[in-house]
This record gives structure tokens, C-alpha cells and sequence, in this order.
């Protein structure tokens, strides 16, 4: 069984079992959490596709943890104006493993 669901503005295709980076969210590691905007669910043959979300469709997961991703180095430059930036970015992630898919 797969379902499609929507979380800090992006979108996963998700199976039970499956580890997932998502966006961070304000919950700690051990938590439980559901995922309410499902967007559509598929089960072999079976499909539910939602206008826009599935009617009573909920995904629950496991937070495993939180954490930041590399670093990545952004660097701005003006060429003839002696302007030179460089920033460092962690993106923060929260990790969580889905449990069940319920329609």
C-alpha cells in the first residue's frame, strides 16, 4: 500500500516501513505523529484519489530524530565592486519512519 501525502509544503510517495527526511517539525525524537493531508492512496488495483485530500486518510509515523543536513557554502560575488559574501546553511530535518497507512 502507497500513499501520497503533503508535509512542509512538498510532497512524498510513501509506503509502510519507509524512512523519510522531511522538513522539521516541532516534535521530539520518540513521538508519534499523523499526517492528515493524504492526497491519494494506492492498493494494488484499488486507488482513492482525492479532491484534493482523501476523506478520513491519515499516515502515522514514527519521529526517529532531528537533526541538520551538510553544509553547503553559498557564495555571492560582484565582479569589479570588491563585493564578496560567503555564507554557510544547515538545513534542519526531522527523520521519521512510517507506520500505517489508514483509509
Amino acid at each position: 500500500m502507497q500513499a501520497i501525502i503533503v508535509t512542509g509544503g512538498k510532497q512524498y510517495n510513501v509506503s509502510e516501513g519507509d524512512t523519510l527526511f522531511i522538513e522539521k517539525l516541532p516534535v521530539e525524537a520518540g513521538d508519534d505523529v499523523t499526517f492528515d493531508q493524504v492526497l491519494a492512496i494506492v492498493d494494488g488495483e484499488n486507488s482513492k484519489i482525492g479532491a484534493p485530500t482523501v476523506a478520513g486518510a491519515s499516515v502515522s509515523a514514527k519521529v526517529v530524530k532531528n537533526g541538520k543536513g551538510k553544509k553547503i557554502r553559498v557564495f555571492k560575488y560582484l565582479p569589479k565592486k570588491g563585493y564578496r559574501k560567503r555564507q554557510g546553511h544547515r538545513q534542519p530535518y526531522t527523520k521519521v519512519e512510517i507506520g500505517k497507512i489508514s483509509v
